[in-house]
């Protein structure tokens, strides 16, 4: 039977290929270095193939607002007082019909590169995700390689009015943009005649994070323009659908342009910010067109997850505020932290919809785990990251360096000291550099602590790929059977994964010490399975036996310290 289980793997090309270990803080690309996609060679994606991975998310390839002058290939240089870094935000899209000129090695053929990564990438068994950023654009956006017949965004709007069904943009009539007060583009060292505290936009458009004013403070998303899908915000969000605004169509080409060049599917940004009623209209219309493409939404409003999905039709939505919450207060030995939260997660707002639920511990807007904003330790998030890998049939995704321990140690540029790896700034990711060893993609450099690390990733991912149980089957809870059990705490989670030929039992074990415990297989499972007598459970990820002499009795084990078992019958 097919195996319909993704496992994702989110690279920023600019980061993975990119073999500088300069990293000065604000510094240039000719200082810091990029990553080309044509650095993420037949052997890189083997590699990652061979980790258990079934599909690459790229992102920030689609060209982007930059501090980069590449005048001279005939692009007009972006005003750095609107660009946040000096590489620039890759959710600030400036042309969605070109790739970002940073990735190319000829900017020439610029998409011809991303159509050959797209070739490498399938064929090395694996498929290619692309970031749709649908609710805003740079404040610089213009196309200059959009197909003739395409109007670009704005180009016929009235701008007199602040709203309009049929315009793409929403205005500010009569006043001009204002940059933010104190913002002081790309660092003290950075010069530009472009840089000088005002951007020309008159009238003012609204700004990408709902911001319906001329001046976004410096926290806003003051790069962004927000882009207009036919909802009146200030009129209390009133919808204006009696026919499809134009904006509608203009993205709907978009996203076939892409799905032409082979790329199978879409990673939404920020989906709650555009009405439910445009991916409605939008996501089966592309399916039919290009079946097998697939959406994945990101979202952070639980109340609406059945919505987006039932109406919506994404395929698969994050999980943040649920399963990642939880586990990052386990991984984090918080004070009341408890494995009940988990059945909290699945037992009410993914509720029928666990499937659909996108699992990670972590993505390019969230702390490393080996961060001290986060765990400290990357070791410590092998119980979590069995579970978000193993608690339903949903997608599982792993981020760049996340599997060799990259703790994201200081200020970038315009990225602070916070934990995370920067997609603003021209930086080199020296965890991940040592993997990569210099282009050879081997983990030549890394420590013995990196290398099993990242021999814990590659056995989960490829169990997760292989056991038709884990990726495919029925899930059943085994807390509550357990809960009066000596050696049970609520920093174990244990439950059971099956299928009518293959049976695996998953002990999670976020205690930083060893426990043992009599696991109880309820009598409701014990006759379903047809176990009686005496049984040895292999443990999938170490190989190591677990014996039984009467399975009803229970099954004792031993779990290390933040640890876990998948046990195999």
């Amino acid at each position: 039977m097919p195996n319909h289980k993704l496992t994702i793997y989110q690279l920023l090309p600019r980061l993975f290929g990119n073999k500088n270990t300069t990293n000065k803080f604000y510094g240039s690309v000719e200082e810091n270095g990029t990553g080309k996609l044509n650095d993420i060679t037949d052997k890189a994606l083997a590699e990652i193939s061979a980790m258990g991975f079934s599909h690459v998310w790229y992102t920030g390839v689609i060209e982007h607002a930059t501090m980069t002058d590449y005048s001279v290939h005939g692009i007009k240089r972006d005003d750095p007082d609107v660009v946040k870094g000096r590489a620039g935000s890759p959710y600030a899209i400036k042309d969605y019909y070109d790739i970002a000129t940073d990735l190319a090695v000829d900017v020439e053929f610029r998409i011809s590169e991303f159509k050959e990564l797209v070739g490498r990438t399938h064929k090395n068994g694996m498929k290619v995700i692309i970031d749709f950023v649908p609710n805003h654009v740079a404040r610089t956006y213009a196309s200059d390689v959009k197909p003739d017949d395409v109007r670009d965004f704005g180009e016929d709007d009235d701008n007199t009015l602040h709203f309009a069904p049929d315009n793409d943009f929403y205005y500010i009539p009569g006043y001009p943009f204002v940059v933010p007060g104190g913002y002081n583009p790309g660092g003290d060292d950075f010069t530009s005649p472009l840089k000088d505290g005002k951007f020309d936009e008159f009238p003012a458009k609204a700004t990408g994070n709902d911001v319906f004013n001329p001046s976004p403070s410096i926290n806003d998303w003051f790069e962004t323009i927000k882009l207009n899908y036919g909802v009146y915000y200030l009129d209390g969000k009133k919808s204006y659908f009696d026919h499809i605004p134009p904006l509608w169509h203009k993205m709907r080409h978009i996203l076939s342009y892409w799905a032409q060049m082979g790329v199978d599917g879409f990673r939404c940004d920020m989906i709650e910010m555009v009405p439910v009623e445009f991916w409605s209209w939008l996501i089966p219309q592309l399916k039919t067109a290009y079946p097998g493409l697939v959406f994945i939404g990101e979202a952070y409003d639980k109340d609406q997850y059945n919505n987006y999905i039932k109406n919506g039709c994404f395929d698969y939505l994050y999980d943040k505020v649920g399963l990642y919450e939880a586990i990052r207060r386990l991984t984090c030995n918080e004070p009341g932290a408890s494995t009940w939260e988990i059945n909290a997660v699945w037992n009410n707002h993914c509720k029928g919809i666990d499937q659909h639920m996108l699992r990670f511990m972590e993505n390019h807007d969230e702390q490393r785990i080996a961060s001290k904003y986060f765990a400290g330790d990357a070791a410590l998030a092998v119980p979590g990251m069995i579970v978000s890998a193993t608690l339903a049939t949903g997608p599982v995704m792993v981020y760049l360096g996340q599997e060799v321990g990259e703790p994201a140690w200081g200020a970038c540029g315009f990225s602070t000291d916070d934990g995370r790896t920067t997609i603003f700034d021209y930086w080199g990711v020296p965890a991940h550099q040592q993997w990569m060893n210099d282009g050879a993609f081997d983990g030549g450099k890394l420590s013995a602590g990196q290398q099993n690390l990242r021999n814990f990733y590659s056995k989960l991912l490829n169990v997760v790929k292989g056991n038709y149980a884990l990726s495919n089957g029925a899930f059943y809870e085994l807390m509550i059977a357990n809960e009066h059990q000596q050696g049970f705490n609520t920093l174990l989670y244990i439950y059971m994964r099956y299928t009518v030929g293959q049976k695996v039992l998953v002990i999670a074990n976020f205690n930083r010490a060893q426990c043992a415990i009599n696991i109880k297989i309820p009598v409701e499972l014990l006759t379903q399975f047809g176990w009686a007598g005496e049984a040895v459970f292999t443990d999938l990820l170490s190989g190591a036996n677990f014996a039984t002499a009467d399975v009803a009795a229970g099954i004792p084990v031993v779990i290390n310290g933040s640890s876990g078992l998948l046990l195999n019958l």
